[in-house]
């Protein structure tokens, strides 16, 4: 287990918070329960479901599926996993043709199930949401309407519970201890990743010399790494792909919003004030540089790093801030990017009527918002009821993140899996994290990372069949 140590704030309950997160990751990645023991029992149910945050969210879905049990007369196997295990077993799975029957991963919508929707293995699911499908946020289901080249249509292939999107986290503490306070953060572009650079400088003058102004994520192997660089291509401006699907790499203007996006996110890292392990980073490594200091400033995909900290108030409310991001380089405001977190349900399932059952029961929205609480909000609702109520609009003005988040959800835009299914496969192959790396690693120009990049998510939508 990596050692955890507090460079600026008290060790209080941030590093017994980092360690017992981590503890979660090491126990399941040592011991994982094979897809063997997993899929044995194939005379009930069997749900596949991405570990919580905090306990109370692991509390939370054994209840209702142990509620459900006790409702319906059936049987189900709720088996959790870290989410990198989970879709390690889940692949494994899928290659011996054994399934579970539901599935819910954190990364899934925007990699997995593209695909498998496109493939004929998904269920679709489309009775169990039409007599529901006003209480949705319309951005939920075109999310789970994927194509099927078998049916030759769109069709709900998932079941929409929560939203996500990344926030900025920094710590205040840092930054008044380098000398300057939120107000002297700038709201421009270029000027906002800058000024972290003075935070980490000013702080290395005052004997602080592990830490670093900026923990962007550049790793390959982390989904965070292309949720974050999105962003940065959002701030030039280069649209990937149109409503219609169809490809823009062709276009000039975009290969230079490429171009820019790559120098940019990379420009910290070589300039010597992102993280050095930022470029081999998991996704649960930038949570935990944060909490132990060793950033000041972080991006990460859910609010899933303050919410480990609510049982420290001085923590929580005062010393972690969520910001929102600054405006793009030509000073519009930057549109935050939803990632719908879905449930699948597997063609070759023989308990489809007791799953479409299950997920007609979860999706009740007094018991959906239960489970939602539960993650401490590190996820939002995608029905507009639950968005409405006070918990949701971040009323409660002992909970900043939640506020920070609900002016962030109020305008968002989707993954372009939305619009072609065959980005999922970019996704899933991590190209920009890959040509993130290669900068910073292997010495490629932004000019020959962008091409290559191009080059090989162009290769992708050729072969997508």
């Amino acid at each position: 287990m990596r050692q955890l140590f507090r460079a600026i704030a008290r060790p209080s309950l941030i590093a017994l918070f980092a360690i017992f997160m981590l503890s979660l990751f090491v126990a399941c990645h040592s011991n994982p329960q094979s897809t063997t023991q997993a899929s044995s029992n194939d005379s009930q149910l069997r749900i596949w479901w991405s570990q919580g945050f905090l306990p109370l969210e692991n509390e939370a879905i054994q209840k209702i599926v142990s509620d459900w049990q006790n409702k319906s007369g059936s049987k189900a196997e709720l088996t959790l996993f870290t989410n990198d295990v989970l879709m390690k077993e889940v692949k494994i799975a899928l290659e011996a043709g054994k399934p579970p029957d539901l599935l819910f991963a954190r990364t899934i919508d925007y990699t997995l199930l593209p695909r498998l929707a496109w493939d004929n293995k998904l269920t679709d699911v489309s009775d169990v949401l039409e007599p529901v499908k006003n209480t949705y946020i319309p951005n939920a289901l075109a999310a789970v309407s994927y194509q099927n080249k078998i049916a030759q249509k769109r069709s709900y292939y998932a079941v929409p519970i929560a939203q996500q999107t990344a926030h900025i986290h920094y710590w205040k503490s840092s930054i008044e201890m380098a000398g300057f306070n939120s107000k002297d953060i700038p709201q421009n572009w270029d000027s906002f990743w800058q000024f972290w650079q003075k935070v980490q400088l000013a702080l290395r003058q005052k004997g602080q010399k592990d830490i670093f102004g900026v923990g962007l994520t550049l790793s390959p192997t982390a989904s965070d790494t292309f949720f974050e660089f999105e962003y940065f291509l959002a701030a030039y401006n280069a649209k990937l792909i149109d409503e219609n699907g169809r490809l823009l790499l062709d276009n000039s203007k975009v290969r230079q919003g490429v171009i820019a996006a790559l120098k940019d996110f990379t420009r910290p890292y070589k300039d010597g004030y992102n993280a050095p392990e930022a470029a081999e980073w998991t996704d649960t490594d930038n949570n935990i540089a944060f909490l132990n200091s060793e950033v000041v400033m972080v991006a990460n995909p859910s609010l899933s790093i303050p919410v480990t900290q609510r049982e420290d108030p001085d923590v929580y409310r005062d010393r972690i801030v969520t910001p929102k991001w600054p405006q793009k380089p030509d000073g519009t405001e930057l549109t935050d990017l939803s990632a719908v977190k879905q449930i699948a349900l597997f063609e070759p399932s023989k308990y489809k009527k007791e799953a479409k059952d299950f997920l007609s029961y979860l999706i009740q929205p007094q018991i959906l918002d239960a489970y939602l609480q539960s993650s401490g909000s590190s996820f939002f609702p995608v029905m507009q009821q639950l968005l409405d109520e006070p918990f949701w609009q971040g009323t409660n003005p002992k909970d900043p993140h939640i506020a920070a988040a609900a002016k962030q959800f109020q305008r968002t835009r989707q993954f372009y899996t939305v619009f072609n299914p065959a980005y999922g496969e970019v996704q899933s192959q991590n190209v920009w994290g890959k040509a993130l790396k290669s900068i910073v690693k292997d010495g490629l120009s932004p000019e020959q990372a962008a091409d290559r990049a191009i080059k090989e998510i162009d290769q992708i939508f050729a072969n997508w069949k």
